[in-house]
């Protein structure tokens, strides 16, 4: 059971049989009654962000998480699929459950695969991950004072990104996925 004096960023509570990550927290205590708990809570199956005030002292059980690392295959007209590394089983995930990754996600690359009561829910990618360039502007030499300008690029998988004006077509670049922005040119 976890408490509402366990909550901190990222906690993952069982609310309303659904599974919920706390965003923010805020310990209330008025002059007068009970202290409280104000919190903002995001849905881990829908992704709604919700705000809610608990008693202090409330308890809430665990939600049945589970993390699979999985293979991505291929993408057919709605579904997405990935395989199991250790069991080979297939499952397949709606665009929904996959919106936030889409621009990340590569044939036979693995991702984790995040399981609420044995359903697929959610996909998180590498933490970095390396794409190939398709298409962006040249970049001209002296367009800048300080040489910190960027330039749209569209990499393999669709995802557009700033890039720095020295990266062109046929680069790799190496994106951190979870600022969603470009770390380094990659030396194949």
């Amino acid at each position: 059971m976890i408490s509402t004096s366990d909550f901190k960023k990222g906690t993952k509570i069982l609310f309303r049989d659904e599974p919920y990550m706390v965003l923010e927290y805020t310990h209330v205590k008025p002059g007068k009654g009970g202290a409280f708990l104000r919190t903002k809570m995001k849905n881990m199956i829908t992704g709604l962000v919700r705000e809610e005030t608990f008693r202090s002292g409330e308890k809430f059980k665990q939600p049945d998480l589970q993390y699979k690392d999985m293979q991505y295959l291929y993408a057919d007209d709605v579904l997405y699929n990935f395989m199991d590394q250790e069991t080979y089983d297939q499952v397949a995930l709606s665009a929904d459950q996959i919106e936030e990754v889409k621009g990340y996600l590569k044939e036979q690359e693995i991702y984790t695969i995040l399981y609420f009561n044995e359903k697929p829910i959610a996909v998180n990618p590498p933490i970095f991950v390396e794409l190939l360039v398709k298409e962006t502007m040249p970049g001209v030499r002296g367009d800048t004072a300080q040489g910190g300008a960027t330039k749209p690029a569209t990499l393999e998988t669709g995802l557009v990104l700033q890039v720095p004006l020295f990266v062109d077509e046929g680069d790799t670049i190496k994106i951190d996925t979870r600022k969603k922005e470009y770390v380094e040119r990659v030396k194949k």
